[in-house]
């Protein structure tokens, strides 16, 4: 043994366990948490797939291959299962026969990987690192539909202002969803406001430190959005429901946090947000293309929308005759039809108001047919109108027409095989209260009519 020197200090050993730092802790899931993650991961890419190929434009096939793979087994399961015909068919409706058994297959499909998943892979006790990307992949999901939605009201296209035929239609004839469609329609600064709560859902989702943030906003603007298409009979129920449960899904992790510091009043730490990529270079790349990402996708939405408003919206143009005509003389078949109500089927106003397409309202009312539509086909160096009955091509009618002052329109010709004559008077729009009435700071008393 050799002695220590006089004034001399005892090396510093370090212990085995500073020697070397331990790896952290692997937190180990409880098997049911891994089995509903399981089903939770299998159904959110089934119902998500193949986003986010569908937004890029061409890659429209993309969508078509996938929905090619579904449509054979839906139609099978609906006629061995439930008994229904399951038709893929694209009408404007979410909430098909085939939508509802698309969902059950999915459902059933999601219950089984679940299954075989956790059989094939027992050892697995836990599954953070999937978790992070299933929740990168839905968050952007969401956002990419958020985005969407809001483009779409931003720049008025799902709500245009009403149409002058919804003008004319008495409110008892009118469907709750065309209600809906009306009441947003005829205030341009509220719908841009639900559009820019949308896109604000969006853009929060995108960025990680602000996405819970953004799941918040979206439970509120999609709780609204599903009562009023449970409420009003919209059929994209199906759809706003999985926006809403995906908005949910993601708020998961974060409810207790939220609850102590809404509800309970408690301090709250903040979140720690591991970056995904270990390296640098990455995490700055996946920044970029983020910011690219989801600018392209606001960007290409609302350029989508300004397109759609222009050809159908606000921004369209208006055809020659456009407006809501009067009709103070009708003759058919040479017998003179004044303007009785208990003529059911006689004209009372015709609306010219998209360029293709011309509506008759007839007198009738609640207890009979109150509209007759027409396909129209304008020749104005001619003066003449081709009407033709939706569906049938066969039903030709030529008319003529002049114009002999302002606001007066004369149709004659042949209708329906039958002669007939009208005289019509333009009315003035701004005699319809809906449009017309404004914004008033001060109501003396509630203009309610």
């Amino acid at each position: 043994m050799i002695p220590e020197r006089e004034g001399s200090q005892p090396s510093e050993i370090p212990e085995p366990e500073a020697a070397e730092a331990s790896p952290p802790a692997v937190r180990i899931w409880h098997p049911l948490a891994l089995l509903l993650f399981r089903f939770a991961f299998a159904y959110l890419v089934l119902y998500n797939v193949p986003f986010p190929l569908t937004i890029i434009p061409g890659a429209e096939l993309v969508g078509q291959a996938y929905e090619g793979i579904w449509e054979p087994v839906v139609a099978r399961v609906g006629t061995d299962v439930f008994g229904v015909k399951a038709v893929n068919q694209q009408n404007g409706s979410g909430d098909t026969t085939y939508d509802y058994v698309k969902c059950f297959c999915f459902l059933v499909a999601a219950v089984a990987a679940a299954l075989l998943w956790t059989g094939l892979d027992r050892k697995r006790k836990e599954h953070a690192r999937l978790n992070e990307w299933l929740r990168v992949y839905v968050r952007f999901s969401l956002a990419a539909a958020m985005l969407s939605y809001g483009a779409y009201k931003v720049i008025k296209s799902q709500f245009a202002d009403p149409g002058l035929d919804a003008l004319m239609q008495p409110i008892g004839d009118g469907s709750p969803m065309g209600l809906v469609w009306n009441f947003m329609g005829a205030s341009t600064p509220y719908t841009v406001f639900t559009g820019a709560a949308e896109m604000l859902g969006g853009f929060l989702l995108a960025v990680r430190r602000t996405a819970v943030l953004g799941a918040l906003v979206s439970v509120g603007v999609m709780s609204n959005v599903v009562m009023l298409n449970f409420c009003y009979d919209v059929p994209v129920k199906l759809y706003s429901v999985h926006l809403l449960a995906m908005a949910g899904f993601l708020l998961l992790p974060d409810l207790k946090r939220l609850a102590d510091l809404f509800v309970f009043n408690r301090r709250v730490e903040s979140a720690t947000i591991k970056p995904l990529f270990a390296s640098p270079g990455r995490h700055r790349a996946v920044l970029v293309f983020r910011a690219l990402f989801v600018l392209a996708i606001a960007g290409l939405t609302l350029y989508r929308s300004l397109q759609a408003s222009r050809m159908y919206g606000d921004l369209m143009p208006k055809p020659p005759l456009h407006g809501i005509w009067e009709v103070n003389e009708l003759a058919v078949d040479g017998v003179d039809r004044p303007p009785l109500l208990s003529d059911a089927s006689r004209w009372r106003r015709v609306i010219f108001d998209y360029p293709e397409f011309m509506s008759i309202q007839l007198m009738g009312g609640a207890d009979g047919k109150s509209r007759d539509y027409y396909q129209l086909r304008l020749n104005p160096e001619k003066g003449r109108m081709i009407l033709t009955k939706p569906g049938d091509l066969k039903s030709r009618s030529v008319l003529a027409y002049r114009q002999p002052a302002p606001g007066i329109l004369e149709l004659e010709g042949r209708l329906d095989g039958k002669p007939m004559r009208a005289r019509l008077q333009r009315l003035d729009e701004s005699r319809i209260m809906l449009v017309s009435r404004g914004f008033h700071w001060i109501n003396e008393y509630p203009f309610n009519h």
